[in-house]
């Protein structure tokens, strides 16, 4: 029987399992099992694991003249992701009250790119918030990526906005953007009516993703509010996601919806958005909370 210990963190309900692997022998991870996907499913599973959306490892740098503190993440499924907005707010929060990195500002290390996150404040775990600098959102269709059949090559390297879509044996009209991993962000009249479970996986897997999507379903509250429940690729539907919090803001913004700065409701908390006008950064802010922490026991045999 092996013991790992992890620590349990939540940012708007978008709950992960962290280890930390920071002095590990292995770059990766992999000297905490060789098959770190498995790993994530049999700990993120709700009844014979901890339960949780993922699993997220907390690693030394690959290139320590550029970032402070790394991350690998994998779904609830065992896929890698490339990166996801709620935990880098919960890895910045590791990362400070650990002693990982000894200043406010952290650079972090994704598959998706260096972030840069911004403790805010420490006063107390209710008020703990991080500011995470997302970059640029991408909106090249090509590197999405989304290959709408009707489109020509003519079209590739054009944004995918309010593009029409049949899912669910009815039309629906898209936009697209890639925050470090991809969305489809579909404006809704009545978020609460929709039947995710069956919806979800119809745009996850639709064959105009060949890298599969997230997918949030918005509604507008007004010219600086929207709701949004989010289709998780590998995960399903979780109370929150960060990454398609700031492509829903992106998208508000790209058809006239809002202004760049939206506060996003989502069914695990709130989250606010600024799509900056003079860098072309997304700037999210939200909570980062710790719930417990623990040791898993892995019975290494029954999982060879």
């Amino acid at each position: 029987m092996r013991e790992i210990p992890f620590v349990k963190m939540e940012g708007c309900g978008n709950d992960y399992i962290y280890i930390n692997a920071f002095s590990g022998t292995s770059s990766d991870g992999n000297d905490i099992v060789p098959d770190l996907g498995a790993l994530a499913r049999i700990m993120s599973d709700r009844h014979f694991g901890i339960g949780s959306d993922g699993l997220v490892l907390i690693l030394p740098p690959e290139h320590p003249d550029k970032a402070d503190v790394r991350m690998r993440m994998f779904n609830a499924d065992g896929s890698e992701a490339e990166m996801c907005g709620n935990a880098s707010r919960c890895v910045g929060r590791f990362a400070w009250e650990r002693g990982l990195v000894k200043k406010p500002v952290i650079r972090l290390e994704t598959k998706a790119g260096i972030k840069l996150l911004h403790i805010l404040r420490t006063e107390s775990d209710d008020s703990f918030r991080v500011c995470v600098n997302m970059g640029s959102p991408e909106l090249v269709r090509r590197r999405i990526p989304v290959f709408p059949s009707d489109d020509g090559a003519d079209k590739l390297d054009a944004p995918c906005i309010d593009h029409p879509i049949q899912a669910a044996g009815r039309e629906w009209h898209m936009t697209c953007v890639n925050m470090g991993n991809p969305h489809a962000v579909i404006f809704v009249d009545d978020v609460e009516s929709l039947n995710l479970p069956v919806l979800g996986p119809q745009f996850e897997h639709h064959p105009w993703f060949p890298s599969r999507t997230n997918t949030e379903f918005v509604q507008l509250l007004d010219h600086e509010r929207a709701r949004m429940r989010v289709w998780e690729r590998g995960a399903g539907e979780t109370l929150a996601c960060g990454t398609g919090a700031c492509a829903a803001a992106v998208a508000c913004a790209l058809t006239g919806r809002t202004g760049r700065h939206v506060h996003m409701e989502l069914r695990g908390g709130n989250l606010d958005i600024e799509w900056n006008q003079h860098s072309g950064h997304i700037l999210m802010t939200g909570p980062a909370r710790i719930t417990f922490s623990g040791v898993f026991l892995l019975d290494e045999q029954e999982h060879e």
